[in-house]
């Protein structure tokens, strides 16, 4: 198996964990739960996870001021970020929710056109256009439903965890390119959970409660977190990121199928030319 192959492998791995992971999150969020003990609980296995790797592989702990101050910001994003997208899954479909925080790439795109320098080429605009029609599509597609009369608000909410997510992509990317430690800053923002977690469910779920369900709930999380995060890692160790990162960026089309399975939503032909939109938005974002 040539090294090409280990890549793309490693990336699909990557695609498969993520669209478990915001199956879990969409199944946890159907019913009254603590999202911040969950999130908190997240990142405690998360973060074990990740340390025994970095021990285990020898890897270099590095708490310099770069790395911390800009492992803290990244932390700080990716927590807001997905405490915002269990919340909004509680409203919207696994679909919905799922692609437009996948989309982030688009995010990620504006943000690197404004902070770092990057160009905008029409494959960019294009598959910023591909995205948006994307959303429209979906957002008409569960409003005709009417099962939410918060669908407005979750649906801007989404959009906005979806900022967030690209914020922590280009935060993360400036922070290497400045030398910070990549293995650090993954256990900042493992931290980070830990501490918005409980910070979030002391400031709005009081009492705080543990119970059986939510911690194997947290717990599969935090092992999906790590496998998602560590197989994307792998895949970009072994090839080009504009081949890697779409592949793992379609873990939406994954989630929908398991939802599919499961029973949780139905597939539909406005849903599938909404993912065939969404697929070429990122494939298009991904040219160089």
């Amino acid at each position: 198996m040539n090294v090409i192959t280990q890549a793309i492998g490693f990336a699909l791995l990557s695609l498969l964990f993520a669209g478990c992971l915001d199956v879990l999150f969409k199944r946890y969020s159907m019913k009254q739960r603590s999202r911040g003990v969950f999130l908190a609980i997240t990142g405690v296995v998360w973060g074990l996870l990740q340390l025994i790797t970095v021990f285990s592989t020898r890897q270099i702990i590095s708490f310099d001021q770069v790395t911390l101050s800009f492992g803290l910001a990244a932390g700080l994003l990716v927590t807001l970020s997905n405490l915002m997208l269990v919340e909004c899954l509680t409203h919207l479909h696994v679909s919905l929710g799922s692609t437009i925080y996948r989309l982030n790439t688009i995010g990620v795109v504006f943000l690197s056109f404004l902070f770092l320098g990057e160009s905008l080429e029409l494959f960019k605009l294009l598959g910023i256009a591909c995205g948006i029609v994307a959303a429209l599509l979906l957002y008409h597609h569960q409003s005709e439903g009417k099962q939410s009369h918060h669908l407005k608000l979750f649906f801007g909410l989404i959009v906005l965890a979806s900022i967030l997510r690209a914020g922590f992509s280009v935060v993360t990317k400036a922070g290497l390119s400045l030398g910070a430690s990549g293995p650090t800053m993954l256990l900042v923002a493992a931290t980070c959970w830990v501490v918005g977690g409980f910070a979030y469910a002391l400031l709005k779920e009081t009492p705080v409660k543990f119970t059986r369900k939510i911690i194997t709930y947290a717990a599969l999380s935090g092992l999906l977190v790590y496998l998602t995060v560590n197989t994307l890692f792998a895949a970009l160790a072994r090839g080009d990121a504009s081949v890697v990162v779409p592949i793992a960026n379609l873990s939406f089309i994954m989630a929908l199928a398991i939802s599919v399975m499961l029973g949780m939503e139905r597939l539909t032909i406005r849903k599938g030319i909404a993912l065939a939109f969404a697929s070429a938005s990122i494939f298009l974002l991904a040219q160089l």
